[in-house]
């Protein structure tokens, strides 16, 4: 199921949700000019990291790796990445988004078994 274009689709509206989070949370902790650039370049940061290191051959993806990594290594990204705005919810007085998202992405890598199976392997 995790290679399924619904749960494609998901994963892609999770990593939104975890980049519009990093936004929140540069806006909600900084001010002045550095509000904007927090809130801007946060997310644009995490956006190139994601899209910069992936497995060749990953069919939830492209298929293009810019900088092939192992697919544990990509594992550990993506989960740290979904911390990272966790937290970042957290930090920015959102306890309850951050709970809903934490969970939304443990339920999205459960019914991801194959993918994550995938990854662990290659």
């Amino acid at each position: 199921m995790g290679f399924h274009p619904i749960n494609l689709f998901v994963r892609f509206i999770l990593e939104v949700a975890a980049l519009a989070g990093l936004a929140w949370w540069g806006w909600q902790t900084h001010t002045g000019m550095d509000r904007l650039a927090f809130c801007v370049l946060t997310p644009a940061l995490v956006a190139t990291i994601w899209g910069m290191f992936a497995v060749p051959g990953d069919r939830s993806r492209h298929g293009d790796a810019p900088v092939p990594v192992p697919g544990a290594i990509r594992l550990i990204l993506e989960l740290a990445i979904f911390a990272a705005a966790v937290i970042a919810l957290a930090l920015a007085d959102m306890p309850v988004l951050a709970l809903l998202l934490a969970a939304a992405v443990l339920v999205h890598y459960l019914l991801s078994a194959d993918r994550v199976n995938w990854l662990v392997h290659h």
